[in-house]
């Protein structure tokens, strides 16, 4: 079973240097989840429009940022509007959860999302408070203790705030 391994950045300049470090270690982009908020001016940056999700949920597809192209290396990157939470950017297996909240328009949609996929409720709200703020949440989906070990260094070497892991109940679906 994985495990997530979940961290805070500051801002986008921390996320990409922690993003890095993850490629460089050997993640690849599809076991690297972040979400953060939608600022103003973030899709001036992007240049393909390719995520199609129903009932409107996602507002465009999202392949380069602008914040550098460790971000847009990432998997699945697009922006979504949550009902009631407001425009997200995600990547990674963290697209999914979000986009089925966004299309069911769940109230509390990032921490049912989170919930989800195994982090207690409390840390969820944590996370959910801490990105509405402006911060990013970056998750790693570990097979094995190796790659929690790993995550959880770079986090800390960072110094990422908020570092925890869980064991996921189904990320990838």
């Amino acid at each position: 079973m994985k495990t997530a391994v979940f961290c805070i950045a500051h801002d986008h300049a921390h996320a990409e240097t922690i993003v890095n470090n993850l490629k460089d270690t050997g993640f690849s982009s599809d076991e690297i989840s972040v979400l953060f908020p939608d600022k103003s001016g973030t899709r001036d940056f992007a240049h393909e429009q390719n995520t199609k999700m129903p009932e409107g949920a996602a507002a465009g597809g999202v392949a380069g940022m602008g914040t550098g192209a460790i971000l847009g290396w990432l998997a699945g990157i697009g922006s979504l509007a949550i009902p009631g939470v407001g425009p997200f950017i995600a990547a990674g297996p963290i697209m999914g959860a979000l986009g089925g909240a966004a299309v069911g328009g769940a109230a509390g949609g990032i921490i049912g999302a989170l919930v989800g996929m195994g982090i207690p409720e409390y840390e969820a709200k944590l996370y959910d408070g801490k990105v509405r703020n402006g911060n990013v949440l970056i998750a790693v989906h570990a097979d094995n203790s190796d790659q929690v070990k790993a995550a959880k260094t770079i986090f800390t070497n960072a110094n990422a705030e908020d570092v925890r892991s869980t064991t996921e109940a189904s990320v990838h679906s």
